[in-house]
Parts: C-alpha cells; sequence; structure tokens
C-alpha cells in the first residue's frame, strides 16, 4: 500500500558535516545534482523508514557516499543527477527491504499515470505467458483500443502485420503509436484485428460480470478488481457493485484480485468494508504507533471518523477471494481481512509478499523518485500482519492453467464457485464493529 504526497524537495547536508541537516546558501550551492538526490535520499532513509530491515542505514550511507564519491571525482561540483541513479539503486538493494526501491524518471512517470488515473499510450490489453511469448490476454480494459477491437480474456495474439507474434513487436508498435493488424486467435477461430495505440486514461475502476452455479444459473457474481490505484474510485464502485449483486439476488460473489499490484490503503480500506464489518490494524512508524479501525466504509483514527464511501453496502453471504503470485502490497491486506476474519476461502497461489507494509512515494530531485516503507502492520495484540498470504485452498497457476484459459476454462474461477458451498454466513451476532 503506497501514497504519493505533494512533498517539497529535502536536502541535508553531506555526511559527516558539523550539521547534517543545515547549511549554508553557500554550501547548498556547492552540491552537486547527484550530491544533491543521493543526500534527499538518505535523509529519507535515516528519518522516515519504518520497515522491517536490520540493515544499519548509517553505515549505508557512509558506504555509498564513497561509491559516490568515486563516480563524481572527475566533476565534484557539477556532477549530473543521473550518475547518482545507480549508487543509489544498489545501496537500496542492500537495505534488504523489498518493498523499498528507486525509481528512475521513467519509472516514476509510469506510476503516476498509474496511481492517479493518468494517461499514458497503450492499447489497453494485459497478457500471459505462453509459449515464450506474452500472448494470452488475461483482461481487457474497458473503453480502451483493445476493448474497442473486439479482443477478449483467453484469446491469442498469434502474428502482427503478417509476420509470426513477438512481445518486443508489439511494445515497439505501442510506443511509436504504429498501426498494426494483429492476428488473433479465439478458441482456435482466427481473425486479424486492426490496432493502434492511444493516449488514454489509466483508470481500470472493479467490475461485475455473472457466471453460473453448478444449477446452472447465472446466480454467482464475479467482483474483479484489477488495482487500488485509479485515482480513486474503488472502494466506491465496490460496494456499488456488491449493491447491485445484491439486488439482483445472487448466492455468492468471488473477489477476483488475480495481477492486482495493489494500491491505495484508503481505497482497500473501504474495499474489505464491503465484506468484513469491522476490522482494526495498528501501525508502527519511526514516529510511534497509530491505531485505525475500519467500519461500514468509514475509518476512525485518533477519534476522527472519515468517511471513505457513501450508501456503504455489507454483503454478508457467502464469499470467496481469488489471489496468484502477482496480487501485491494492499491486495494482500485486502485477502488477509477476508481470511483473518474467516469470512470465507482465498483460494490461488501465495501472493507476491509486500502485504505487511506500507510505502510513499517521495519525489526526488527533477524528476525521479524513493518508494520507501514507512510503516509497518500488526493486529492490537500485536501479531503482526503477514509477508504474504498463504491461501486456504491452494491452486498453482503455470502455463498449463493459462493454455485451459486459450480454450475458455478458468481454472481458478470454477474452483472459487464450488468454494460458495462451503463458505460462512455473516450472522447478526458479528455485525457490530468492535471498539478502536
Amino acid at each position: 500500500m503506497f501514497s504519493l504526497p505533494a512533498l517539497a524537495q529535502s536536502e541535508v547536508g553531506r555526511p559527516g558535516s558539523a550539521n547534517n541537516t543545515q547549511f549554508t546558501a553557500q554550501s547548498r550551492a556547492d552540491l552537486s545534482p547527484a550530491q544533491t538526490v543521493f543526500n534527499q535520499v538518505n535523509d529519507l532513509l535515516q528519518n522516515s523508514y519504518g520497515g522491517l530491515s536490520t540493515v544499519d542505514r548509517a553505515a549505508l550511507n557512509r558506504d555509498y557516499q564513497a561509491r559516490l564519491d568515486a563516480v563524481c571525482a572527475p566533476a565534484p561540483t557539477t556532477c549530473a543527477e543521473e550518475k547518482a541513479y545507480p549508487v543509489i539503486e544498489a545501496e537500496i538493494t542492500a537495505l534488504d527491504d523489498e518493498h523499498t526501491f528507486f525509481q528512475n524518471p521513467e519509472d516514476f512517470e509510469e506510476f503516476v499515470a498509474s496511481a492517479t488515473g493518468g494517461n499514458r499510450r497503450q492499447f489497453g490489453v494485459k497478457l500471459a505467458l505462453l509459449d515464450g511469448q506474452q500472448r494470452v490476454v488475461l483482461e481487457v480494459v474497458p473503453n480502451s483500443v483493445a476493448a474497442g477491437a473486439g479482443l477478449l480474456r483467453g484469446d491469442v495474439l498469434t502474428s502482427i502485420d503478417g509476420k509470426p507474434y513477438t512481445y518486443d513487436a508489439l511494445r515497439a508498435a505501442r510506443e511509436a503509436g504504429k498501426p498494426i493488424a494483429l492476428g488473433v486467435s479465439t478458441r482456435g477461430v482466427e481473425r486479424v484485428v486492426n490496432l493502434t495505440s492511444q493516449e488514454s486514461s489509466t483508470r481500470d475502476l472493479p467490475r461485475l460480470t455473472y457466471v453460473a452455479s453448478p444449477s446452472g444459473i447465472e446466480d454467482v457474481a464475479v467482483l474483479r478488481i484489477p488495482t487500488f490505484i485509479s485515482g480513486g474510485g474503488v472502494a466506491q464502485g465496490v460496494h456499488d457493485l456488491v449493491g447491485q449483486a445484491r439486488a439482483r439476488g445472487v448466492r455468492g460473489i468471488i473477489v477476483d484480485l488475480r495481477g492486482n499490484g495493489g494500491g491505495s490503503l484508503s481505497e482497500c480500506d473501504g474495499a474489505v468494508s464491503a465484506f468484513v464489518p469491522s476490522f482494526t490494524r495498528v501501525a508502527r512508524s519511526a514516529e510511534g504507533n497509530s491505531r485505525t479501525l475500519v467500519s461500514r466504509g468509514a475509518r476512525v483514527e485518533a477519534g476522527r471518523t472519515s468517511g471513505i464511501v457513501t450508501n456503504p453496502q455489507l454483503w454478508t453471504g457467502p464469499l470467496s477471494v481469488l489471489v496468484d503470485g502477482g496480487s501485491a502490497s494492499c491486495s494482500e491486506f485486502f485477502a488477509f481481512e477476508i481470511q483473518n476474519a474467516a469470512r470465507g476461502p482465498i483460494l490461488g497461489e501465495s501472493t507476491a509478499g509486500v502485504g505487511n507494509t506500507a510505502t510513499r512515494v517521495f519525489p526526488i530531485g527533477e524528476e525521479a523518485a524513493l518508494q520507501l516503507t514507512i510503516l509497518n502492520y500488526a493486529k492490537p495484540d500485536g501479531t503482526p500482519y503477514p509477508t504474504r498470504l498463504t491461501p486456504d485452498i491452494a491452486d498453482e497457476q503455470s502455463e498449463a492453467t493459462t493454455r485451459l484459459l486459450t480454450e475458455g476454462q478458468d481454472e481458478l474461477l470454477n474452483l472459487g464457485v464450488k468454494a460458495l458451498d462451503g463458505a460462512p454466513i455473516l450472522s447478526q451476532d458479528r455485525l457490530q464493529p468492535s471498539s478502536p
């Protein structure tokens, strides 16, 4: 889970100076761009890090300062910002916290577009590996170029402009905005569609479909949450769709978090509260601990209540949740709260392993950024949130699973439907929120 603040850039003095955090305008002018961004990163590491790494961060600062000095020796006062990037990346790797990493300008631009629901050049399709290439359609973003061309989940991409398909060729066409004739196989039926990537919104909000239960009636709702970083609207969308499913009279809901890389804690809190009456967590940071109660689409922190959604819903019927190795961060948090409350089985494979912390993205220098772990989470009794989630019903996803998808069979979704038969129903005595 992360946040993206609007921060003024921080500056600190060089390590080992008489006063690391305050210095004159003259000494600031003497710092090279490379030294400035290095100092910004290390100021954050020393003062804002709230993760679980036990590495000596002061020692890291000293070691990697020496490396930067060597890199910048030919031009110590004018050393370019980008000269510091490899040094910073190596230092962050040495921190040994997989949740914390440096984003170069290209990575940061891509992240901001996704996190804020901004625009980027895209076809609007997510792909899976088959026969050595990313070629099987896993997801089509609504209102995208791919959606307009009629691409479907399970389609296999076979050619580009009459030549055998490669993912590199597709990516090059996307980046260049070049029109292509894309060969597609839908359950063995070949066709060609014409595509040109376009600048379009990255917003990818929750959506609802219906599948048949063993009775043959389409009375199972599948709530797909592709991301929690769509620039707002995820939690509200979840509650609205749960309301639609309830009005339709479905017998169960399956929440699909496969490939969901996480996102905003607030959006995640709101989404979980459509299925769990209330939950409490403790955030542990460099500044101390704070407790949050989430219930019915609202959060209570430090005695203050803030609403996340309007017209909150609560699904009390059978529930199952689908995860895979791409389910990360906030989607792991979501699944853990469902599992911890015994609301329904989690199905799939072990998740990515970044589900017990929160990060914040700090702009660095002109165009780069640092994603930094600022918190780690525990339950009120001190039990830490797990790093990764272990499903109640394991089903490893593989290339064989992907091949079944090209034949119209979603193996894990089928298991999710079956799991609803034994899933618990929320009783009235579990609807009251606990105290924060």
